[in-house]
């Protein structure tokens, strides 16, 4: 049996959040055989003292192709002035527009799986803290692993995530399919080593050009929606994977910030077998207020019960919005 590793793609705004997620980790996740966490090389030392004998830190450069090159923060504020997006890093080549860091830890998840030594890898968001128990041994493999799809969930009127859909199959070389379509975007996903390889020779084959560059190419891009669709239509990766509808992670999707009462009642809210949430950042929550949310809410102390149909477990709710 090959434990399974953990994957979270990160930066230097998300290290706070981050911190509490890599606590969590370490107090509640079993069963697992490494944590990597892919972070911009200008972010390294931030990150390195959440390194450990089971977490490491590796640098984006380690995967990214030297053609695609990190632009120095004030070109990256010129490439979106006066936006969110401002904020974010750019990666610019020739070969294409330039990208952001949340194209590029798409691209991390994806590269990371097909190198590092392991079959079976678990991507955790930096804003995910687990609360309960969660035992990794069911997903070793050769065993199957979830693959979370929600049916009939992306209409027409979601722009990206049905522009998402379409981007997908074209990379594909697949038919698109009528509206409502399937969604495949949550929190704690799983993926295979051997279904990404192919995921990517496909793309190749289809464009052309090396995966990277391709996805660099459309931009508009689900790392999730490509890994998902592509497993629905393939037989043999579809064997490595049991299709499940939600996830283990209670979503907080919305503006309002919460307060620590909020929190608290929300974990007591939290089904049995959920073992973690996740709460946007945009929610502008302290992680302070988390910290004291879980270390007094009586919902943090039952261990998960998680019960597996046909050997697989039953994961519960994600409820996000248009992204990933």
């Amino acid at each position: 049996m090959s434990p399974v590793a953990l994957l979270t793609p990160t930066y230097g705004r998300d290290l706070e959040i981050c911190t509490l997620l890599c606590e969590s980790v370490d107090r509640h996740v079993k069963s697992f055989s490494k944590h990597y966490l892919l972070v911009p090389d200008s972010d390294v030392a931030l990150f390195a003292p959440l390194s450990s004998g089971r977490r490491i830190v590796i640098s984006a450069s380690t995967y990214l192709p030297a053609w695609l090159r990190p632009l120095p923060r004030i070109a990256s504020v010129m490439v979106a002035p006066a936006s969110p997006a401002s904020r974010r890093q750019f990666w610019w080549s020739l070969r294409a527009k330039p990208v952001n860091g949340w194209h590029v830890q798409q691209l991390l998840k994806i590269a990371a799986t097909i190198s590092l030594p392991h079959e079976r890898y678990c991507i955790l968001d930096s804003d995910i803290v687990f609360f309960r128990d969660f035992d990794l041994a069911r997903f070793e493999y050769p065993n199957s692993i979830p693959l979370l799809t929600m049916a009939n969930e992306v209409t027409p009127d979601q722009p990206w995530h049905s522009r998402w859909v379409d981007t997908s199959h074209q990379l594909l070389g697949l038919p698109t399919p009528p509206f409502p379509a399937a969604d495949f975007i949550g929190h704690i996903i799983f993926w295979d080593k051997q279904t990404t390889r192919a995921l990517i020779a496909r793309i190749e084959e289809v464009t052309g050009v090396e995966w990277i560059e391709a996805l660099c190419r459309t931009r508009e891009f689900a790392e999730y929606m490509l890994y998902g669709y592509f497993v629905q239509n393939d037989p043999a990766s579809a064997l490595r994977h049991a299709v499940v509808h939600s996830t283990p992670c209670v979503s907080y999707w919305d503006d309002p910030t919460l307060s620590k009462t909020d929190l608290t009642q929300m974990l007591r809210r939290a089904n049995r077998d959920d073992v973690a949430f996740s709460i946007a950042s945009f929610s502008g929550t302290p992680v302070d207020t988390i910290r004291a949310a879980m270390a007094e809410s009586d919902a943090i102390q039952a261990p998960a019960v998680i019960d597996p149909p046909k050997g697989q477990a039953v994961l519960c709710r994600s409820g996000k919005p248009a992204s990933t």
